[in-house]
């Protein structure tokens, strides 16, 4: 089963360059993998319907989370995958007939395609809720992409949005449903869970496993489109066809279903469920019968259609009863191959005739007998014609219903039973009415229309539905094998919610007493069944006959009762209430933002303690006797923090913000946090240099807009903050009740991490994953970053500084030549002109005015020992203070240095390689370190103890995990050159193209071939 799902993905992810390569044709190779796994699937009938009832595949994945990867094989998992693979195969068949070479974005279509049956194929044979969920959500999220194929329609682009919003808006319901029955059942395996339902359902846990059981209903009634959310069915109908007759009709639309089915063994007894599943589906039948109606395209005829045999099918599945679980899942069958068919052959006529219309569609029969016959058996299904699948499943439903209505079963106590039926009889008259609609409007002869010109058809385009209809055929004939298929399923009804029976697949044969199925039959004589579909057919064919009559009745319904409607006007609302609430919260006051922010983050907290009324915790102290020095810092922290609020100067209010962080260094150093201290040093000048690099395109001055009264609430808000946060830190302190899980660290760290250092081991190796993140985040920050200035790129244009004009970098203009500052602009270039070799590579570019020495004999100095000092705190972090972030940030203050003396092409001589890539290689080498150990039998991210010994460095010990620590050296590295790059070198750039003025003043920074530097335009001129 893990086989057949990876190389469902596998080759979906090289679809794309197949199509590059081979065109349409790729299709074949595509529908190669469905059809493959179809009979994989025929082979694993013997294994599945044994006597074990199942076959299993688990993998562990986070046991203390009761995490794992389990899959399961038994008899509805295995019948709905003969739909999932089998009819996935045949519309990608079909694909290769319907598409066009020249149609767009076939590579990426056909992926989404064959990933889709790969989510659904993982979606029925989960035995993990949360794993079933995950591929839940993967067929919202392509079916969403498929919906969307022609992006540059308006309609396609607002049909899949509406799909996509309507289904994951069902699944976040569901999701917590899933985690409240996990929770309460103490597993989330399925089968488990299943066995446990007859406790859950009436034990103490009885309101919350109903709650739970409520949730995920509407997850599946989203997503299988029942009343009031069926208008995004026919919306979706904006797909192409292959997807609407794949997703809409055999697979997406299945999948809640498919929820219903599988929980409906162990939960129809919970309060909710009958008038969900029976109510919900009884009103959708109706309702799609009736839309289907009035519509005058074959494919929104067909759509309606779908919607009201979802409503059909949610009830049979949901009864729960053994005939009815029979019934439940034989419709499902024959509802996949008739509804495949119908929507293959739309696909056919509107790709030769332009059309879907059914008053312009006239004597399609007459060019096309061969897809009429076709589209003929797949219709006469649906309405339940005899001989054919439709009618073998729906005289069972119609069997089953009777009974729940209380004809010979202890089913007749059930007060509704007799409306239900009612109801089923009259949608299956409005199915048979909208079913003749379909083939009259599609292949009729239309008195006064025009005969619709069709070209002939190719036999390998006809082929998926021509099989298809075969297999009607075949299944309405010979039902046998299917009712043996479904007999296991069946008899959880009968014999409680262990699935390890197997009557009917070689253990003792099922009656049609109460309480057991009966069986799946082309006739089964004189039946009420058979008479409700003998009035069926009466009533029906009347209806379609009166077609106009109905129309103008049809016609009399007010027009403001439609779903989409609805949907259009809350969301219109919705949309409505974000922008007063925007315009009221947004205001573009920096000031309004802190102070709800703020405000909001010392209330709660504050009322959580007053409404807790907890006592101090003991053995507080507010000075450490042992280290008076801590004092000294404090009194630098509270200086400096005054000094900011007091600043009349941005560049001032920065540095005294600086002071305070540097104060809480020399904290963390004296409480023996030594790697913390340096990281926030580091952190705390990296920060000052991209506050003072970005402030540069501000006023120096801060002007301060805000009256006196709004001071007074400021200073409120930030001493109400900063004194809750004090006391919420006390109280954190003292509400331990359990020992820490620190205390295992230094063991942890030694025996497991190889290395002395706790703070670093914990970081590569205890806590890796929360490391991963972090560092993720950066990469997203500093993409952030970047976007915001750049707009496209991340700056990597800079040219080399060898095209660079001597002096021209930073040059200014409109000096007195009479003035002491003229004289010593003189000075400084006949200063930057007496050398030749420059102290820094692109320092020449630099105007002489811009230019220091000091500086720049500084930074060539320390710049290499700090390179260095850097590989070495990344080295020996795993035993000494320091490791990858704090290298990582060593090296980002030696690149600081070289651009602050030397300016941005320096800084590009220093580093050619992009930012983004440095990101980029930092966070595939962090993964590598995780996926590598995975590879090679461990588990992800597990570290290894290499001991070797090497000529002249002697005894090495290293440690796996050093690696992840150089990932996250190379990402820190990455994120200091994206700032400086973006706060640095572009903002240079656009003050240097302000100062320089009009075009034509301005002197070049490039020179040409064979012109001496210096030389300006002028010169040259």
């Amino acid at each position: 089963m893990i086989t057949v799902l990876a190389v469902h993905f596998a080759v979906a992810a090289v679809a794309p360059f197949l199509f590059r390569r081979f065109g349409r044709n790729s299709f074949f190779a595509l529908a190669a993998v469905p059809g493959g796994s179809f009979v994989w699937l025929l082979l694993q009938h013997s294994a599945v319907y044994s006597a074990a009832g199942s076959t299993a595949e688990i993998i562990p994945w986070v046991p203390a989370l009761k995490l794992e990867f389990a899959f399961r094989m038994d008899a509805l998992a295995w019948v709905m995958s003969l739909l999932v693979l089998g009819v996935g195969a045949l519309v990608l068949v079909y694909c290769a007939r319907y598409f066009k070479d020249k149609d767009d974005y076939l590579g990426g279509f056909a992926a989404q395609l064959l990933a889709f049956a790969g989510a659904m194929f993982g979606l029925v044979i989960a035995d993990d809720l949360l794993l079933m969920f995950v591929f839940w959500e993967l067929t919202t999220v392509l079916s969403y992409l498929l919906i969307g194929y022609a992006r540059t329609r308006l309609s396609a682009r607002r049909s899949a949005l509406q799909a996509l919003m309507v289904t994951t808006a069902g699944g976040l319901a569901m999701l917590v449903g899933l985690i409240i029955l996990g929770f309460t059942a103490g597993t989330y395996r399925i089968s488990a869970i299943l066995e446990l339902a007859p406790t859950l359902v009436t034990g103490p846990t009885a309101g919350a496993v109903a709650a739970a059981v409520v949730l995920i209903l509407i997850g599946a009634i989203t997503k299988s489109a029942l009343v009031p959310f069926h208008f995004w069915l026919p919306g979706a109908m904006a797909a192409p066809t292959p997807v609407s007759a794949y997703l809409h009709a055999a697979a997406m639309v299945k999948a809640g279903i498919y929820i219903v089915a599988r929980m409906a063994p162990g939960f129809t007894d919970t309060a909710y469920w009958p008038p969900l599943v029976l109510g919900l589906g009884l009103a959708t039948m109706l309702v799609g019968g009736y839309r289907a109606l009035r519509q005058t395209d074959i494919k929104l005829i067909l759509a309606y259609g779908t919607v009201s045999q979802l409503g059909f099918l949610t009830m049979v599945v949901g009864l729960g009863t053994p005939d009815a679980a029979l019934a439940g899942l034989a419709i499902l069958l024959a509802h996949g191959l008739f509804k495949a068919t119908l929507f293959l052959v739309v696909g056919i006529i509107d790709h030769h005739s332009g059309t879907r219309d059914i008053h312009k569609l006239s004597g399609v029969f007459r060019s096309s007998r061969a897809l009429g016959v076709v589209a003929g058996i797949g219709a006469a299904s649906m309405a339940g014609v005899p001989l054919l699948a439709g009618f073998v499943a729906k005289e069972s439903v119609l069997e089953a219903f009777v009974h729940f209505a209380g004809g010979d079963t202890s089913e007749q106590n059930q007060p509704w039973g007799m409306l239900i039926l009612v109801g089923v009889v009259l949608g299956s008259i409005l199915t048979f009415a909208y079913s003749a609609r379909f083939m009259w409007g599609a292949f009729a002869v239309k008195p006064g229309v025009d005969a619709t010109p069709f070209k002939a058809i190719r036999p390998s385009f006809l082929a998926a539905p021509a099989i298809l209809s075969v297999l009607t055929i075949a299944y309405g004939v010979w039902p046998a094998p299917v009712d043996q298929w479904i007999q296991p399923y069946a008899s959880l009804f009968a014999h409680g919610t262990s699935e390890s029976g197997t009557p009917g697949a070689g253990g003792p044969d099922v009656g049609t007493v109460a309480g057991q199925a009966g069986h799946l039959a082309l006739w089964h004589g004189f039946t009420p069944a058979l008479g409700l579909t003998a009035v069926t057919f009466a009533l029906g064919l009347a209806m379609f006959y009166g077609r106009n009559l109905v129309a103008r009745a049809q016609g009399l319904v007010p027009g403001w009762i439609d779903a989409d409607r609805g949907y259009q006007a809350a969301i219109g609302a919705l949309d409505d209430t974000a922008v007063w609430v925007t315009g009221r919260t947004q205001r573009g006051s920096l000031y309004f933002y802190l102070a709800v922010i703020l405000t909001v983050a010392f209330v709660l907290p504050l009322t959580a303690l007053i409404l807790a009324n907890k006592p101090l915790p003991g053995g507080l102290y507010f000075i450490d006797p042992n280290s008076p020095l801590q004092l000294v810092a404090a009194a630098g922290i509270v200086i400096g923090a005054l000094a900011a609020v007091r600043a009349n100067k941005r560049f001032l209010a920065v540095l005294m913000v600086s002071v305070t962080g540097y104060g809480i260094a020399l904290m963390f150093a004296l409480q023996g946090a030594p790697d913390l201290a340096l990281t926030q040093m580091l952190v705390e000048t990296i920060i000052l240099v991209a506050f003072v690099l970005a402030m540069r395109s501000l006023p120096a001055e801060l002007r301060d807009r805000t009256g006196g009264k709004y001071r007074v609430i400021r200073v409120i808000i930030g001493v109400a903050f900063g004194v809750t946060m004090i006391f919420v830190a006390i109280y954190a302190m003292g509400a331990r009740v359990a020992l820490p899980v620190s205390l295992e660290f230094p063991k942890l760290a030694y025996e497991g991490g190889g290395g002395l250092n706790i703070v670093n081991i914990t970081l590569v190796d205890i806590r890796v994953w929360d490391t991963f993140g972090e560092i993720s985040v950066l990469a997203l920050a500093a993409t952030g970053v970047a976007s915001l200035i750049f707009v496209r790129g991340r700056g990597e244009g800079i040219r080399a500084s060898s095209t660079v004009a001597e002096g021209s970098v930073g040059r200014r203009t409109g000096v007195d030549h009479n003035s002491r500052e003229a004289a010593a602009l003189a000075l400084s270039r006949k200063f930057a002109a007496s050398t030749r070799d420059a102290w820094l590579v692109a320092g020449r570019t630099m105007a002489p005015e811009r230019r220091s020495i000091i500086f720049e004999v500084v930074t060539r100095l320390i710049f290499h020992s700090m390179i260095i000092f850097s590989i070495y705190l990344l080295l020996a972090g795993h035993n000494l203070p320091g490791g990858g972030f704090a290298g990582g940030l060593t090296a980002g203050l030696a690149l600081t240095l070289r651009y602050l003396a030397g300016g941005r092409f320096e800084l590009r001589e220093a580093t050619p390689i992009s930012a983004g890539t440095l990101l980029g290689v930092g966070l595939a080498t962090t993964a590598a370190s995780g996926i590598v150990p995975l590879l090679l039998g461990g588990q992800i991210f597990q570290s290894a103890i290499i001991e070797l010994w090497l000529p002249v460095f002697g005894d090495i010990k290293f440690v796996t995990s050093t690696i992840f620590d150089i990932g996250v050296y190379i990402v820190v590295i990455g994120l200091v050159l994206d700032v400086l790059r973006s706060l640095g070198a572009e903002i240079d750039e656009h003050f240097e193209e302000d100062a320089a003025g009009p075009a034509e003043d301005q002197e070049p920074d490039s020179i040409p071939a064979g012109v001496p530097a210096g030389t300006t335009a002028k010169s040259q001129a």
